[in-house]
């Protein structure tokens, strides 16, 4: 049997691979990005992570094309609006996904961090740590890379936002990102997919209840997420969960 790579070998493996994938299919539509990567990672080497937001239809249908089979993981804070519930069910039926992966938080930690479900008016980001970053650890744990629907248009902090980058060992895929609104809209329209309803009320990012707020005219679609507070991200997409696998042992 090969012996895995040590942490911080596996790691610059990790970075040369991303690098590489970068120079030769940054540049490229979304469409060969995923197709080049599932073919590159393999059967089970690689999955989409999906918050059924705002306009995950578009990704997701762009997998669907490629590999219906592909795991396609969700978080289910406990906290979500209703609504993204729902057109989570519907997207899936649409599409004919056949691996959906429901992620939750432990119980453990929420009676011990959080038993009367109120942690997010205290701590958001402890409140984010245990409801998404340590469940997406573990969904993302048995995987090489996973698609994310992040663009460059979102917010300030994902302006510069490669098409493959590195969490820890691990690479992270973000075929939409050099798409704009306008793009996204485009697809939407041509592909007659359907829009998750609270998008209609001004929700532009689309997150946990307590934490979300429609976005004002002018401002940039995640403003609306943990509004009046520095917070801009969850940590998913941070080094929170890098530090989550590494914490536990992955």
């Amino acid at each position: 049997m090969e012996a895995k790579p040590e942490p911080l070998e596996a790691e610059r493996q990790a970075t040369a691979e991303a690098s590489a994938l970068e120079a030769r299919y940054g540049a490229a539509s979304p469409h060969e990005i995923i197709a080049q990567s599932v073919e590159h990672f393999g059967v089970g080497g690689i999955a989409t992570v999906s918050s059924f937001g705002a306009d995950s239809a578009v990704l997701l249908h762009m997998v669907s094309q490629i590999d219906r089979d592909l795991p396609v993981l969700f978080l289910d804070t406990g906290k979500h609006f209703g609504e993204t519930l729902e057109y989570r069910d519907a997207l899936v039926a649409d599409f004919g996904l056949r691996d959906i992966r429901i992620l939750t938080p432990q119980d453990v930690l929420l009676s011990a961090q959080d038993p009367d479900g109120t942690l997010h008016q205290r701590d958001t980001d402890a409140c984010c740590e245990i409801r998404k970053v340590e469940p997406l650890a573990r969904g993302v744990e048995p995987f090489r890379a996973w698609f994310t629907g992040r663009k460059r248009f979102q917010a300030v902090t994902r302006s510069q936002l490669a098409a493959f980058e590195t969490v820890g060992a691990r690479l992270r895929i973000n075929p939409l990102a050099r798409w704009s609104t306008s793009d996204l809209a485009d697809y939407m329209r041509s592909h007659a997919l359907r829009e998750n309803p609270l998008v209609a009320y001004g929700y532009l990012s689309i997150g946990c209840f307590p934490c979300t707020q429609p976005v004002k005219p002018g401002e940039d679609a995640r403003s609306g997420r943990w509004a009046g507070q520095a917070k801009v991200e969850c940590g998913i997409h941070l080094t929170g969960l890098d530090r989550s696998l590494n914490a536990a042992g992955h």
